[in-house]
């Protein structure tokens, strides 16, 4: 008994440690070939959605269309920024735009053809989504959709914004 309980605790311990990585360092191109350090994302203080997906993915643009819905209101609320990382392998990149462009989604879009960075965070399936914390750090993992998901993503960054304002703001030193 006592060595089901340590191994619970070790689990829980492993996931909590999991969910709070840091983003790995890759250059993604976005859809104009601009490029884009991906360790960056997240880190100027306000939460980041990190959205796998890839246009033959029912799921993933269903997923993308429900919150395209409510994403001016989650930016107000939240101070959230979407970046949607397609997986479309380099033969098909050119469909990624087109999407994107038809269903009117504002977010940034990054191109992962190799999924390299998909794997280098251990992603298997897509739709995948990440929220990291204003300072880098994962804080939150789902894979798969079904309708209404988004909501658990709002209340997680209501959640975070809760935290963000609950926090002590650091003096600065006195001149």
């Amino acid at each position: 008994m006592k060595l089901q309980k340590l191994l619970l605790v070790i689990c829980a311990f492993a996931a909590v440690t999991a969910a709070k990585a840091q983003v790995p360092a890759f250059t993604l191109n976005d859809m104009d070939g601009n490029k884009v350090q991906t360790d960056t994302l997240g880190t100027h203080g306000q939460p980041v959605i990190i959205d796998f997906f890839a246009t033959w993915c029912k799921p993933c643009n269903r997923e993308l269309t429900a919150i395209s819905e409510v994403y001016d209101e989650w930016k107000e609320e939240t101070g959230v920024r979407l970046v949607a990382i397609s997986i479309d392998q380099a033969q098909n990149i050119h469909k990624v735009k087109p999407l994107v462009d038809e269903n009117g989604w504002e977010y940034d879009v990054l191109l992962d053809p190799n999924s390299d960075f998909k794997r280098a965070l251990g992603i298997q399936t897509i739709p995948y989504v990440l929220i990291i914390d204003g300072n880098g750090k994962i804080v939150y993992r789902h894979n798969g959709y079904t309708e209404g998901a988004e909501l658990e993503l709002l209340e997680k960054l209501r959640e975070l914004k809760a935290a963000r304002e609950a926090a002590p703001v650091e003096e600065q030193p006195a001149e």
